[in-house]
Formats: structure tokens, C-alpha cells, sequence
């Protein structure tokens, strides 16, 4: 949720608290006000309803005054709060920022202004806000689920981590999300901060991009980039963005690289904690690119081994293609979600598989007679697997 300076030092995680009664009743079935949504687009597919402004009253009295046990978070702009829209008994997600933040009001703008144009099933949906007197607040869909960032690196005791399949299932949405914006949207929009805490789970792990007030529309025309401040999270960012302020499309590419190895390898994209080499994640795991004999040892322990190896090969190839320095390098985002889908199609049965062991994996995936057919056909096996058009 917060930002900084992509050169600058990692802050620390957002703040959060546990509760041990949800102070938030669900919303009820026989609401006399129940929440209608309008169907919209054919490109986007999400339901939503335009953005509604609210008075401060109606958030405060959402939110039981903003108390302490309504906190979802706290990040860099503000604080984030669990509440029930009296109106129509919804439960939501509040933001409220930081009225003595300059770029926390300037964050608000560009996010009344993105999400009140950008609707997609893998976007966040802004139900509405609040700009009265200097109170500045968004109110959301609320994402039950939390943030990828509490499954992979901040599980509560007892949270059942996530298996492949439902890995693979979030990174695909992500990556649909992203070509949106960068595809679908005119102009194109570039995100600007693409991290593990601003993708949302909602139910069945449905992934939905969240934080706007970053984004800037991209280069048009004969521009190749848009120049503009260095922002971003320490991290996330495109080496060329970080040196130069020339932000492109693939400058998201490659930070949608970095949330794919932590979506498999289960490790933040900075950790101090780790001993010296470790640090960033990208740069431990590019020597081990190079030996497939390695690849196991990328691969997040909790999954204990149940994973297909064909996959993981092929989930780090895209990862790999995604964080290369050259950004002509990198593959657009419709190439991504065209492998991610496939690989989301993938369905891992643990049961029918040996559990992998980390000391020793085959150096070339296991291959069918099929495969070998297709191979000596010079076929490649490419219209069956379009993940191998990254590798």
C-alpha cells in the first residue's frame, strides 16, 4: 500500500492485528436496501456499480468510528478498515489516507480517477468516496481473503499454506489483470507498483489487482516511454526505470517477474534476514536459472514437494524471461498469460504423483512418447503447451 523510492531502503511490512471477533457483521440476506450491481463490459467482465461519494459521517459510522479492532492494515498512505455500508449492508474495505500527506492526496485523485474507468474481473472495484472538507477516503470491495503478501510470507498460525495449483491460479489472474490495463485500456495504463501486498484474494482465491495511485497512462504515438519520478517499491522495480525514470510497459513485466518467484519460491522479494547473496531475490535466483538440476531448490519448501516438475520448469522460464535486465528482452504481458493460463489449466493431482525430492531432480523435464513424436516432427509440442513459447 505504501510507496517509496525504488532506490531507497525496504520498508518495513505493513502493520496488522489480529482480532478475535469480527466487529463487522456480514452483510444480511433480507436487507431491505440489498446491493444491486450493473453488469458492464465485454473486455473486463466484473461487476460493479459507478463510484458513489460518501460523507464522512457515513464511513466513520461504517467503520464504529474507525476503531482499532476494524484495522485491516497500514501502509505508507494510510490506514485500512473493515466496515459495513449502512445503505446497503455491503461489507467493505475503507482507506483512509493520511490528511498530512502531500502525495496521499495526489494518490486519491489518481485512483478516483483510474478505477472510475478501468473495470475488470482482476481489478479492484472502487465503490465510491469521500472528499469532504480534508477527510480523503476510498471505499472498496472488500477482498475476504486479504492479500497474496499474508499467504506467502505472513501466514496467520494454523492458515493452510497454498498448493501449486492455486499458485498458478493467482499468477495467471495477476498477469490478466496486467493485460488489461496494459492491452485493453487507451491509453494504456503502466501500474507502477506491482507487489505481492497490492494483489487481493476474494473468494476461491480470485486475484484482483488493488492501489491505483501510482499508475500513469503510457506512451503513445512514436513515444517509446514516459519519463517521470523514480517511484515504486524497493525491489519490484525495472533496473532501467530505477536509473533512468523512463517507465514502459515492460517496467511492469518485469516487476510482474519478481511477484511470480515469490509466488514460487515462497521468499520476499527483499529480505534482510537472509544471509549476504540472498537478499534480493532476483539476484539469488538467477544463478540458479542456469542448471535445471537447481530448480528444486528455488521451489518454496512449504509446498514439501508436491509440485509437477514440468511445471516449475516452465513456471521459473516465464519468471526468468519476465526479470531480464534488457527490458527488449522481456516477453510482453499477453505472452505471460497466455503460458500462466495454460499452466493454471495444468491441474496437480499430489495423489498421483511421488512427492519431488529437493537433493535430486532429472536435468530435462520427463518426457511422453508423444513428446518425443512431436519433437522429431519438429512440432515442439508448442500449440499444446504455450508455455514453452517463454523458454
Amino acid at each position: 500500500m505504501g510507496w517509496f523510492p525504488c532506490s531507497g531502503q525496504s520498508k518495513q511490512p505493513a502493520k496488522k492485528r489480529r482480532k478475535k471477533k469480527d466487529p463487522i457483521e456480514p452483510a444480511s440476506e433480507n436487507s431491505s436496501a440489498s446491493y444491486k450491481a450493473k453488469e458492464v463490459s465485454k473486455d473486463g467482465g466484473s461487476d460493479h456499480i459507478a463510484a458513489r461519494t460518501f460523507t464522512f459521517r457515513e464511513l466513520a459510522d461504517a467503520t464504529k468510528n474507525f476503531r482499532g479492532d476494524c484495522l485491516l492494515g497500514e501502509g505508507g498512505f494510510g490506514r485500512v478498515y473493515k466496515g459495513r455500508l449502512e445503505y446497503s449492508n455491503q461489507i467493505v474495505a475503507i482507506k483512509q489516507l493520511d490528511r498530512n500527506g502531500l502525495q496521499g492526496n495526489r494518490e486519491f485523485l489518481v485512483e478516483v480517477l483510474m478505477l472510475g474507468l478501468l473495470h475488470h474481473s482482476n481489478l479492484v472495484n472502487l465503490i465510491g468516496y469521500c472528499a469532504d472538507g480534508d477527510q480523503r477516503l476510498l471505499v472498496y470491495e472488500y477482498m475476504a481473503l486479504g492479500s497474496l503478501e499474508d499467504h506467502l510470507h505472513d501466514p496467520s498460525p494454523g492458515k493452510k499454506r497454498l498448493d501449486w495449483n492455486t499458485r498458478m491460479k493467482i499468477a495467471a489472474g495477476a498477469a490478466k489483470g496486467l493485460e488489461y490495463l496494459h492491452d485493453k485500456a487507451s491509453p494504456p495504463v503502466i501500474y507502477r507498483d506491482l507487489k505481492c501486498s497490492n494483489i487481493l484474494l476474494g473468494e476461491g482465491y480470485l486475484p484482483k489487482l488493488s492501489d491505483f495511485g501510482l499508475a500513469k497512462l503510457g506512451p503513445v504515438g512514436d513515444n517509446t516511454h514516459v519519463s517521470t519520478r523514480v517511484m515504486g517499491t524497493y525491489g519490484y522495480c525495472a533496473p532501467e526505470y530505477a536509473m533512468t525514470g523512463q517507465l514502459t510497459l515492460k517496467s511492469d513485466v518485469y516487476s510482474f517477474g519478481v511477484v511470480l518467484l515469490e509466488i514460487i519460491t515462497g521468499r520476499k522479494a527483499i529480505d534482510n534476514s537472509k544471509t549476504a547473496g540472498e537478499h534480493n531475490l532476483v539476484a539469488w535466483a538467477r544463478p540458479l536459472f542456469k542448471d535445471r538440476r537447481k530448480f528444486s531448490q528455488i521451489a518454496d519448501p512449504t509446498l514439501q514437494g508436491q509440485y509437477p516438475v514440468r511445471g516449475l520448469y516452465q513456471a521459473l522460464a516465464v519468471a526468468a524471461m519476465c526479470v531480464q535486465d534488457q527490458p527488449n528482452l522481456r516477453p510482453v504481458i499477453a505472452d505471460v498469460v497466455t503460458a500462466l493460463t495454460y499452466l493454471a489449466s495444468q491441474n496437480y493431482d499430489p495423489e498421483a504423483h511421488p512427492v519431488q525430492n529437493s537433493r535430486w531432480t532429472p536435468t530435462t523435464p520427463p518426457r511422453t512418447k508423444r513428446d518425443g513424436d512431436k519433437r522429431q516432427n519438429g512440432a515442439g509440442g508448442s500449440e499444446r503447451d504455450p508455455a514453452k513459447r517463454l523458454i
